[in-house]
């Protein structure tokens, strides 16, 4: 199952995921067609399956004890787990606003939804001891966390885009800088 999601998430970088057959998905990987049917019921299914695993990665990113020992580490650990490949996150953007839209999985789609919403409150939780130690503006927590998605969708925006990739001599440098 994990070699599929592996594969597929390849081949949806590599040549867009509207291009990418699930037949495409299984002779890459090496099997039949009806045996990623046994896996996932569809490739909306594939879709949610690697956005469930990303989101679950950053759940586990916000409540671990690194996190919660270094609190200046959480905006630089939220801020490089969604940089560390921009082309996965700008995918998973589209993914998502496909299989929302089009009402595919809807119990896969909740269950995308309940993990944000956990993060959402992990994060909340920490800005707020932030808040309360000075070192934030005191204004309601959601506006630092909608900042921080600002800013991580601009940067993204900005390494997609062809007329900044080139004005940006040192991405890495940037990137780092933000």
């Amino acid at each position: 199952e994990q070699e599929i999601l592996d594969t597929a998430l390849k081949l949806f970088l590599e040549q867009g995921e509207d291009s990418v057959t699930v037949e495409m998905i299984a002779d890459a990987v090496g099997i039949g067609k009806g045996t990623i049917y046994k896996h996932f019921k569809s490739k909306a299914e594939i879709y949610l399956r690697l956005m469930l695993d990303y989101e679950r990665d950053l759940n586990e990113l916000l409540h671990s004890a690194d996190v919660d020992k270094d609190k200046e580490a959480l905006s630089r650990a939220y801020f490089e787990f969604r940089m560390r490949d921009p082309q996965r996150y700008r995918l998973f953007d589209r993914l998502e606003e496909k299989v929302v839209k089009g009402h595919q999985v809807p119990e896969m789609v909740e269950e995308l939804h309940k993990i944000r919403a956990s993060n959402f409150e992990r994060l909340t939780l920490l800005i707020k001891g932030r808040i309360s130690e000075g070192k934030l503006e005191d204004v309601p927590p959601y506006f630092h966390y909608c900042a921080a998605w600002a800013l991580v969708h601009g940067a993204v925006a900005l390494y997609h885009s062809p007329f900044w990739s080139n004005v940006l001599e040192d991405q890495e440098g940037f990137f780092q800088f933000l």
